[in-house]
């Protein structure tokens, strides 16, 4: 009988002793429940035991760390990396918190590890949340801060703990253009597009500029098509398009595939525009060229040629365009400018010549073309009132036009249209 009680007693000595030391993770899991409760609450006392709570947790964690009977159990690690990377998220003095980061971090690691039968994921879930979190907010004040590369860094780590976290991705991604690590930068924008992103508009905005900067034209004009095909009405887009295929000199190109666009669908009046847009910036550089030759020199008149041309082209465009919305301001506009152009190279030839007839012809051609452009002009500054470009357009008709009955009726409307422009904001509409 005394052999039974004496048994008894050391059983219950036994499992006395291992409760006592499961009992710091115990506390440490109660304490830390306490706070996930209380945290995120605006109330001061609710704060105040937020904080007590986490504190005691931490104490409890730290003996069963250094106890050799739980310190190598995947609950301890779990518990551990939870609880210190929530000390991390809440700590505003950033040395002391950055140490708490990497204890978190290292104790994430070893209970990835280690827990192998998945029992503590939900810890280890909020821990990888928790470190992420820190990692957004050192990242966001390394960035204000134009510490660029930090920020990327800052941003990668929590990038890698939440990999699907679309808000995660995007930061890297900015973080990295501004650090001018280009190819982090397209990886992360390409993995937005993988994802059920939901501005993937943005992202085809941004990735041609960092493929450009990159000095990948290929990757660039890939993805700007693979954009139009979802967005085909993106001006950001057509107009980078425009801009790449003028740097590589393959404007020829985009012309004939804004004519296969535009059969099969004859009734997008944007693509009537941007194919308009494309013939003029052809003429415009045509023309530029042509400025540069001397007179002497055959090529000239045949590349002035190519210019007029392609301002006749370009204005057949706007017009369809304007066919199907009378009311397109950019079609009336870039219309207004291809009519315009001629006429201002007619009448700065006008004024260089010394010859009487000549210059009387000149004028008089300069004059019709003024006329031809002046309807579309206006009708651009009746939608836009504010455009930069409307009003300069319009200006320049008012400068051009030779009209001696009413000179000084258009001098006075040329230098009211030039304050109206100057009381625009910087960078007004164009």
């Amino acid at each position: 009988m005394k052999i039974k009680f004496l048994m008894a007693a050391l059983l219950g000595l036994i499992s006395v002793t291992a409760f006592a030391q499961k009992g710091e993770l115990t506390t440490a899991q109660t304490e830390y429940n306490d706070y996930l409760v209380s945290s995120g609450q605006k109330l001061a006392v609710l704060v105040a035991k937020a904080k007590t709570s986490l504190g005691n947790a931490k104490t409890s964690i730290d003996k069963a760390s250094t106890n050799s009977k739980t310190a190598a159990m995947p609950l301890t690690f779990a518990l551990k990396a939870a609880i210190y990377s929530a000390i991390a998220k809440d700590d505003s003095i950033q040395t002391s918190a950055a140490v708490e980061a990497n204890t978190a971090m290292d104790a994430l690691k070893q209970a990835k590890t280690l827990d192998t039968k998945n029992e503590n994921a939900k810890l280890i879930d909020e821990a990888s949340k928790q470190i992420a979190q820190y990692e957004v907010n050192r990242g966001v004040a390394e960035f204000q801060n134009k510490k660029y590369d930090d920020a990327y860094k800052s941003f990668d780590i929590g990038r890698q703990l939440i990999p699907t976290d679309t808000t995660m991705i995007l930061n890297t991604a900015i973080a990295a253009a501004n650090a001018k690590n280009y190819k982090a930068a397209e990886d992360n924008y390409n993995s937005l597009l993988k994802l059920n992103y939901n501005d993937k508009k943005r992202v085809y905005n941004d990735l041609p500029g960092i493929y450009l900067v990159n000095k990948d034209t290929a990757g660039a004009i890939k993805s700007i098509d693979e954009a139009l095909v979802k967005y085909p009405d993106n001006p950001n887009l057509r107009r980078l398009e425009i801009e790449i295929a003028l740097q590589s000199g393959k404007l020829s190109d985009l012309t004939s595939k804004l004519q296969s666009a535009i059969a099969g669908d004859p009734k997008n009046k944007v693509l009537y525009y941007y194919a308009g847009l494309t013939n003029t910036e052809i003429g415009d550089a045509a023309n530029d060229n042509a400025k540069k030759l001397k007179d002497t020199d055959p090529a000239k008149k045949a590349t002035y040629q190519t210019a007029l041309d392609n301002y006749a082209k370009a204005g057949d465009y706007f017009k369809k365009a304007l066919e199907i919305d009378p009311d397109y301001y950019e079609a009336n506009r870039g219309y207004g400018y291809a009519l315009l152009r001629p006429a201002i190279d007619d009448y700065n030839k006008a004024n260089q010549t010394k010859d009487d007839k000549e210059y009387a012809v000149l004028r008089k051609k300069a004059n019709v073309q003024f006329d031809l452009a002046k309807p579309y002009i206006q009708k651009a500054v009746d939608i836009n009132p504010k455009s930069a470009d409307a009003l300069t357009l319009l200006r320049n008709y008012y400068k051009g036009k030779y009209d001696p009955a009413h000179a000084v009726e258009n001098a006075k409307k040329a230098d009211d249209l030039k304050k109206q422009i100057d009381a625009l904001p910087a960078g007004g509409g164009q």
